[in-house]
């Protein structure tokens, strides 16, 4: 099915794109065999987490509308923010991808969510942490981070997301706050 999907992708994104998600790929494999996680969920879920990536924002709202996906005002302002729950459409629609945890995985990959599992945390950080994203001192630790510790390490990116969208005067969806705030909570309870 790798080869399906390949395809499929070298017709929706563009080469830069294609590229990124193979680094996701890459790298949810690294973490996912470091933390004892199934390894060809993380391949399938970093395979497939950008699907709807570059969907137009009507036909992301159009597909949100159609599975009765919740639009709140912040998605509905920006309809990107609902690439990655569509993306999980498209997997299960178009791949025929029915396992729940990888579907999952592809949907909490942008803003995360409470209590997600260790896969949707791998997929999670593989995004934001994929080498090209950068190498400085800042993500350079994030990723040590991200092998020693699941729950602090998206809180860590969960901040770093925050003051970025603050910085750019960015409307933030409240899920990521809640997502900062569940893993927070979690590790100060360890």
């Amino acid at each position: 099915m790798r080869e399906q999907v390949l395809t499929w992708l070298a017709d929706n994104v563009p080469p830069s794109r294609l590229n990124h998600i193979l680094r996701v790929e890459q790298m949810a494999v690294e973490l996912a065999g470091h933390h004892k996680v199934d390894v060809e969920k993380a391949a399938t879920a970093g395979l497939m987490h950008d699907l709807a990536k570059y969907f137009k924002p009507q036909k992301l709202l159009e597909m949100a509308r159609a599975e009765n996906l919740e639009i709140d005002p912040v998605s509905e302002a920006t309809p990107h923010l609902l690439h990655a729950d569509i993306s999980a459409i498209v997997a299960r629609d178009t791949f025929g991808i029915k396992d729940e945890e990888v579907l999952q995985a592809i949907a909490n990959h942008t803003l995360g969510r409470p209590g997600m599992s260790s896969l949707s945390c791998i997929v999670f950080l593989a995004d934001s942490l994929e080498p090209d994203r950068g190498n400085t001192p800042e993500l350079e630790n994030l990723r040590q981070i991200s092998y020693q510790n699941l729950d602090q390490a998206i809180w860590l990116i969960c901040d770093s997301s925050l003051k970025f969208l603050i910085e750019k005067h960015c409307l933030i969806h409240p899920q990521t706050i809640a997502t900062r705030n569940w893993f927070l909570q979690k590790g100060k309870t360890k």
